[in-house]
């Protein structure tokens, strides 16, 4: 039997966690920080992956707007990174992460709801700087590193399309 291994390093604010998958024959194994984790995944169609564990089922999709990945499981978003390791290209941008003017940029269409930042304060990484409401739901867009806020291209009540830039962090 053939095994093809993969392994990623998948951050969802800032937690960074080791998911390692192993395709043997038609099935996946799943390690989640190294410990061993039961399930089934299928994947339906194009950009949609079906997984069954322990009995539940889940739907996960990714979206891609403006650089920034959304993982929706289940009708819930996560913005999160997702890098291989072992890609010259992961390696070159995490030690290029701090440098530089980083943006802000909404992952879907919606409104501000909250601005919990103002230009010129300082933010650590993951820190909220923006709320905006789409769907009915809130979501916590946060500092990409640590930095000051240079720049606020929205206000409270404002509507934002996906992919737009709603602040810079230097």
């Amino acid at each position: 039997m053939i095994y093809e291994v993969t392994i990623y390093e998948v951050t969802t604010g800032e937690e960074t966690r080791e998911v390692e998958l192993v395709r043997a024959g038609a099935g996946w194994r799943c390690k989640l920080d190294g410990k061993e984790l039961p399930l089934d995944a299928v994947f339906p169609q194009p950009g949609l992956l079906s997984i069954l564990v322990d009995g539940a089922s889940l739907e996960v999709r990714e979206e891609i707007s403006a650089g920034q990945s959304v993982i929706v499981v289940g009708g819930e978003r996560f913005t999160a990174s997702v890098r291989d390791p072992r890609s010259y290209r992961s390696r070159r941008t995490r030690e290029a992460g701090g440098q530089g003017v980083r943006k802000i940029v909404a992952p879907m269409p919606g409104k501000v709801v909250r601005v919990l930042a103002k230009v010129g304060a300082a933010v650590d990484a993951g820190q909220p700087v923006l709320v905006i409401e789409a769907m009915k739901m809130q979501n916590e867009l946060k500092a990409p590193k640590k930095g000051k806020v240079s720049k606020l291209n929205v206000s409270e009540g404002a509507a934002v399309e996906a992919g737009q830039v709603l602040a810079e962090v230097e």
